[in-house]
């Protein structure tokens, strides 16, 4: 049984799965119990709140997303990283994708959930600026919200849209074209 900071992890991972699999209206402080294989009252001691509960999966979330988004120096090619992000996400990560979409829409509602999701998407476009500055985007800090955008997009219509229909090699094609379509658009001409 994980203790301290590895059982919060093991609290928010478990937390994600319901939000994915069951909706908010699943995610109770005893589901998240069950869910990760703790005694009743775990996720209650150490997030009191359903709003701590939320943040804490918006956070654990952007710390995979942090250490997936940081290529190795010498790893592929910053365009076939960024392709190879997104097909990875989709393939990998499916929870993920759908807590954070049903964790944006509750975010409208609950300022404190907002907060933790706008600065998490700072510092992925950040991070995401200072890939396109590599490749010589011009403006990269303000090219990163368009690009972010269509990732994103893309993200969302393999998990709930007619990419599901896609094989798993016809969608890394579309994402491959799509990005290297992009980025040609933003580069000087």
């Amino acid at each position: 049984m994980p203790l301290g900071e590895d059982r919060r992890d093991a609290i928010a991972d478990a937390a994600i799965h319901l939000v994915a699999t069951r909706g908010l209206r699943g995610l109770t402080h005893r589901a998240v119990d069950a869910e990760a294989g703790l005694p009743p009252g775990s996720t209650s001691y150490y997030l009191r709140t359903r709003n701590a509960l939320l943040t804490a999966c918006v956070n654990r979330m952007l710390a995979r997303d942090l250490t997936a988004t940081s290529p190795d120096p010498g790893s592929a090619p910053l365009e076939e990283f960024m392709v190879g992000m997104v097909v990875g996400l989709a393939n990998e990560r499916a929870d993920d994708l759908a807590a954070r979409y049903e964790l944006s829409l509750e975010a409208r509602r609950q300022p404190e959930l907002q907060d933790a999701i706008i600065q998490g998407g700072r510092q992925l476009r950040e991070g995401l600026a200072h890939m396109l500055a590599a490749l010589g985007i011009p403006d990269a800090t303000e090219a990163a919200w368009p690009v972010a955008a269509m990732m994103d997009g893309l993200l969302y219509d393999r998990l709930a849209g007619a990419g599901t229909t896609l094989s798993p090699k016809a969608y890394e094609h579309a994402v491959r074209r799509s990005l290297t379509a992009l980025l040609a658009g933003l580069r000087p001409h």
